[in-house]
């Protein structure tokens, strides 16, 4: 088996500097220097790394398309990707990386860490280990995992269904909404009748995002000026409404004229709940009804990071309305539950 590594940045791929007494990227091209046990796993490594290292705060829709543009040139190199990226944003590249890689039939693993490589109680090396062995592991010659998804502290998860959950524990990531792909302990058991069948189709790769969306995250307090200068921003297409509950919003006249006001206009608006377990459904309550009859749409149990990530592949697939509307509400990649 043949595994490409490629590393964008992040908190896995530093060492403590003696000198300056900060962290710095380590040569990757001397990985099994730091890592020797890489040396004893039945697969051939190779390593990529960009040209600079990228924290992940300053990660972009652009490098989103560079990472499906690199998989894309190796992708018939290799049985398996492993992407080595910083722990804050992985969940929004490994949800848009779920739409990019269309017809996907390789694992396209990405990891972490909380601490750097060279510090003790490191998790660097556990992630990065199982990760690749998650990526080159097969049954009767086919991948476990012909998907993007996560890989942190012994739990594999969609990569479309992750959420990052906390700073500090090892355990950063949750899948709230789907269950976990695989579980790592003494041996790797993988829950096949949770991953994606394998697609019989060529590869596509999509190359653009359309960022024009805006967000707006409802309070108690919410006033009208803040809810229309969001709404009322200049090239938007789209809106996420972090509504509360299983899509809960104000009931006020001001607040239902402002987003009927948009919808006439042609934004889009889907309701994502701010709970991160659950689902959005309209019309359940009457707080939430109005918004149905508006045309407002469901995110059902998409997480933030999916929705949002989502919204930015549709919007530039399709200029029609129509058909954004059918694609935004229909399991693309296994975002949402059918």
């Amino acid at each position: 088996m043949k595994i490409l590594l490629i590393y964008t940045g992040g908190t896995i791929g530093m060492i403590h500097d003696s000198q300056s007494g900060s962290y710095i990227p380590f040569d990757f091209e001397n990985l099994q220097e730091q890592i020797p046990e890489l040396s004893q796993l039945d697969c051939e490594l190779e390593v990529i790394s960009f040209d600079k290292s990228i924290d992940s705060s300053n990660m972009h829709p652009k490098i989103w398309t560079q990472l499906g543009k690199t998989i894309e040139d190796n992708y018939l190199k290799y049985d398996g990707f492993v992407i080595l990226h910083g722990s804050d944003t992985m969940a929004y590249t490994s949800s848009a990386l779920s739409f990019i890689l269309e017809n996907l039939n390789k694992p396209v693993i990405l990891t972490g860490s909380q601490l750097p490589s060279g510090v003790p109680r490191t998790d660097a090396k556990e992630n990065l280990i199982t990760a690749i062995e998650i990526a080159a592991s097969t049954k009767d010659g086919k991948p476990e995992v012909p998907e993007v998804a996560v890989y942190f502290e012994y739990q594999l998860y969609r990569g479309n269904r992750t959420h990052k959950v906390n700073a500090e524990h090892f355990e950063a990531f949750e899948s709230v909404n789907y269950p976990a792909l695989a579980e790592a302990g003494v041996h790797i058991k993988f829950n096949r009748r949770y991953t994606q069948n394998l697609s019989e189709e060529k590869l596509i790769v999509h190359k653009e995002f359309n960022d024009n969306i805006g967000v707006l995250k409802l309070f108690p307090g919410i006033t009208e000026s803040t809810v229309n200068a969001v709404l009322s921003a200049p090239k938007i297409e789209a809106i996420i409404l972090e509504t509360f509950g299983s899509g809960n919003a104000p009931t006020c006249e001001w607040f239902l004229a402002a987003i009927k006001k948009a919808t006439v206009k042609g934004i889009i608006i889907l309701n994502v709940s701010q709970c991160q377990g659950g689902s959005v459904e309209l019309g359940r309550y009457e707080t939430s009804r109005a918004l149905k009859d508006m045309g407002v749409l469901s995110a059902f149990d998409m997480t933030f990071e999916a929705a949002l990530t989502k919204l930015m592949f549709v919007l530039e697939y399709s200029k029609d309305t129509d058909r954004r509307i059918q694609l935004i509400t229909s399991n693309l990649q296994g975002e949402l539950s059918s």
